[in-house]
């Protein structure tokens, strides 16, 4: 029989009983210090929450503004690309009809029936068009820093308004009856006026322009090109020298509708060129002629009239078996009396069906007014067609 004890079980796990303080109060059992359990963290000082938050405050309200600027920047250069947009929009019309004037002068020169008084009254509506164009461009506004490149946009076209204007009058001064060597001189210097408002565009306009849009970082926007003498051959001494006699002898030769003088033109010959070969054609006998992709004939004809003449037409066309397969026409603009130019055919197309076949050649010089022989203004040629040997 165990002589353990129950009751003292239960008082092993008990606590101890208060003790009683002197005077009858009871004591306080004071936990230990130094013990094993963690630590509760101590508060934050006096004010640091609300130190924190006004610190993110102030990080929200710098992002805000941050953000509001860059709206504002971007607003600000939307509208900066809009407002040159515009601008060079308004002005590219003006640009492209003010430098079409010298293409109408090359078409109306080289209209069969032009006349010298006719040609006046052109050169005078295309100069006072010009100054339709600087009345357009007097009323655009440009953006602040385009103002002085806008300034040389007038300047040419005050320029080209003068240069056509000098021209007109230089024919009329004329009246038709002054010798070409002396009229086409002071043609020529009428005409620098054009060539001078083409730099004046480039060099004072559109370059400063390009370069101000890309210092302000304007991008997709760019000033157009505006160039009225694209051939500058049609303003030398020599262009004006044929121009105007053509015009002035078909003026001053003609009486009551009838043509008098010396007028007539004369083949001389054609000639094939492929490979860097050339052959000469012959009416009389066969010509092989070899096919590649270069082929083109030359046609040689010669004024052999006392007048300048103009427009004249060449044709050219190429029969199979009587079949014609290939035609072509191109027209001179202007050829002076006794000389000699080469019209030449390119980009013929040959058809299957001219190789190995007979053919034809067929050349045609047009008759000029006043011309009355045309026995030597045509030629028909054999030939024979064939590719090129790869030896």
């Amino acid at each position: 029989m165990s002589t353990y004890d129950e009751g003292n079980d239960l008082e092993f796990f008990e606590e101890p009983a208060t003790q009683e303080a002197p005077g009858g109060r009871p004591r306080r059992r004071v936990r230990p210090t130094g013990g094993g359990g963690p630590k509760r963290p101590a508060p934050p000082p006096h004010g640091t929450v609300a130190l924190a938050r006004l610190a993110g405050l102030v990080a929200l309200a710098i992002a805000v503004v941050i953000g509001l600027v860059f709206w504002v920047d971007s607003c600000q250069g939307q509208s900066r690309h809009d407002e040159y947009a515009s601008y060079m929009t308004d002005i590219k019309p003006i640009a492209q009809n003010s430098a079409s004037s010298l293409r109408k002068y090359q078409e109306a020169v080289t209209a069969p029936k032009l006349t010298l008084a006719e040609l006046q009254t052109k050169l005078g509506l295309w100069s006072r068009q010009q100054q339709e164009y600087y009345d357009q461009a007097l009323k655009l506004v440009p953006p602040a820093p385009l103002q002085a490149a806008h300034q040389q946009v007038l300047t040419t076209l005050q320029l080209r308004a003068i240069g056509l204007a000098g021209l007109a009058n230089t024919i009329a001064e004329s009246g038709g009856t002054k010798p070409a060597d002396q009229v086409a001189p002071q043609l020529a210097k009428q005409a620098q006026a054009l060539s001078a408002s083409d730099l004046i565009w480039a060099e004072l306009f559109k370059l400063p322009a390009t370069d101000t849009l890309k210092r302000l970082g304007v991008v997709g926007v760019n000033p157009p090109a505006s160039q009225i003498v694209a051939n500058p051959e049609l303003i030398t001494p020599h262009s004006f020298n044929e121009v105007y006699g053509g015009l002035s002898s078909s003026s001053t030769s003609t009486g009551g509708g009838t043509v008098s003088g010396n007028h007539g033109s004369k083949l001389v010959g054609t000639t094939a060129v492929s490979s860097g070969q050339t052959k000469t054609l012959s009416p009389s006998s066969p010509t092989t002629v070899d096919v590649s992709a270069d082929l083109a004939f030359k046609v040689q004809f010669q004024n052999i009239g006392d007048y300048t003449q103009r427009a004249i037409p060449v044709k050219l066309t190429v029969n199979v078996f009587n079949k014609q397969v290939v035609t072509k026409t191109q027209r001179v603009t202007t050829i002076a009396s006794h000389e000699t130019k080469t019209v030449t055919f390119t980009n013929l197309q040959l058809p299957p069906s001219a190789f190995g076949a007979n053919a034809t050649v067929n050349v045609v010089v047009g008759q000029v007014p006043g011309e009355h022989y045309l026995g030597d203004n045509h030629a028909s040629y054999p030939v024979f067609f064939s590719l090129p040997s790869n030896g």
